[in-house]
């Protein structure tokens, strides 16, 4: 019989084969952090210590670690069928994730293109959108719209239409003819917000005033998150979505929602588009579809613009897009199992219990040391840190590891701590997070 052994750790001075996305390397590489293991809410290291995980893994693990029905569905299809292309061919899976996963979507998205990525989902849909306006005979809709403070990925697309500054800076030059709205939020009057924040229309007619600069009848797309992310959970202001609809209809402009992390129940909807009862044209997805086991994307499509592509001949490719590993079996095996245990487990159900509990234990935080603003939607939460003097960033880089050393997993995006666990939180794992965060918030200078 073979042993194998264990996964050598490198120690600290040890070169690294291993170049970490989003990493200081040389930060990690002297005090690594290492998980072997995870089982619904915690993740365990290689000495054993269970760590709640406030993220989802990143934004991802909806229905909570180890599934066993999707862990068995992804070893199933395993043994059954490793590959097929998605190039000419296809696969039963494919064809029922899809199905399923257009009913699972808002009425009016019938189709859907499968990528792998949340920054491939988003670039698909980009292009999407500029051959729509292709096919109908608008070839000089070009450009694109995305807003401040917005992540669509790391694609050169995605992090064109992007809002984060300091993600662009060595990378330039990027896309021409993209431009950005404002984000829609301010803190003087929207502080400590507890879903859709009052006011904040006014922000809409940034994007009329960019019409009128750059003519509507040169525009592909408006993209945004239905709630900002990684900038910040910034929840959009009643009313603003709806009237982001209204002028992208006016002016035949695509609307597109970048729901990589506000889809599969995050908002404790299926989806944004259903949770705010605003249905946009297209809708990247990822993270969530497998409960992250797979990795997988996907473009949620309308029917209208599915069709604008089905006028040609019938012999010719309508899109001249697509991966390698569209459509995996495996990845589609993990998305059918996901959306069973969504409906055989009721997560939104359950869900829906304990929101109540996550939006008022997050905002008891108000008031404790540094604290600046509180933003709740769903089950995601950021909270603002004062940053300190000269340094910032520290106090949230700070809080984080001192919630680490007492057990708890939290990201920290500058002085913004950003919370975004498993949907099968229950009252318990709800208060250890804000617990520990609170003690954290007491130690740090």
């Amino acid at each position: 019989m073979t042993v194998h052994a264990r996964p050598e750790v490198r120690l600290a001075n040890e070169p690294d084969a291993f170049w970490m996305p989003f990493t200081p390397m040389r930060a990690f590489r002297q005090a690594p952090l290492l998980f072997e293991r995870a089982e619904r809410m915690h993740y365990f290291t290689p000495d054993g210590r269970r760590v709640l995980d406030g993220m989802a893994g990143l934004w991802c693990v909806n229905a909570g670690h180890a599934q066993p029905a999707i862990t068995a569905a992804i070893r199933e299809a395993a043994g059954r069928l490793d590959f097929v292309s998605s190039f000419k061919m296809s696969h039963p899976a494919a064809q029922s994730y899809a199905a399923r996963l257009c009913d699972f979507a808002p009425e009016g998205i019938d189709h859907v293109f499968f990528v792998n990525s949340g920054s491939e989902a988003v670039d698909t849909a980009l292009k999407i959108a500029r051959a729509y306006h292709q096919a109908r005979g608008e070839a000089s809709r070009t450009k694109l719209i995305g807003r401040a403070k917005g992540y669509h990925g790391m694609g050169w697309g995605g992090l064109s239409v992007s809002g984060i500054g300091r993600h662009k800076a060595a990378f330039g030059p990027l896309l021409p003819d993209v431009a950005h709205l404002p984000l829609p939020y301010d803190r003087a009057s929207m502080a400590f917000s507890r879903g859709r924040p009052e006011g904040g229309l006014g922000a809409t007619e940034a994007l009329e005033t960019l019409l009128q600069i750059h003519d509507p009848a040169t525009v592909a797309a408006v993209i945004v998150e239905p709630v900002t992310g990684s900038g910040g959970v910034y929840p959009p202001p009643k009313g603003y979505l709806e009237r982001l609809r209204a002028i992208c209809d006016r002016h035949g402009i695509l609307l597109i929602f970048d729901e990589v992390i506000t889809g599969f129940g995050r908002l404790g909807a299926p989806f944004a588009a259903q949770a705010y009862g605003v249905t946009p044209d297209l809708m990247s997805c990822a993270k969530g579809m497998t409960n992250g086991a797979v990795p997988m994307g996907g473009v949620l499509v309308a029917g209208h613009v599915f069709d604008a592509f089905m006028a040609g001949p019938p012999e010719a490719i309508e899109l001249l897009h697509g991966y390698t590993y569209s459509a995996h079996p495996l990845a589609c095996a993990a998305g059918l199992a996901t959306l069973d245990v969504f409906a055989e487990q009721d997560l939104l159900g359950g869900l829906a219990k304990v929101l109540p509990l996550w939006e008022e234990r997050a905002h008891r935080l108000k008031g404790a040391p540094h604290v600046v603003d509180i933003r709740s939607a769903g089950l995601l939460c950021a909270i603002d840190l004062a940053p300190r003097p000269g340094a910032e960033g520290a106090r949230g880089a700070a809080c984080g590891k001192f919630c680490l050393d007492d057990g708890v997993l939290i990201r920290n995006a500058g002085d913004t701590l950003v919370l975004s666990p498993p949907l099968v939180i229950a009252a318990e794992e709800i208060e250890t997070i804000f617990a520990a965060i609170e003690q954290a918030l007491a130690r740090v200078e």
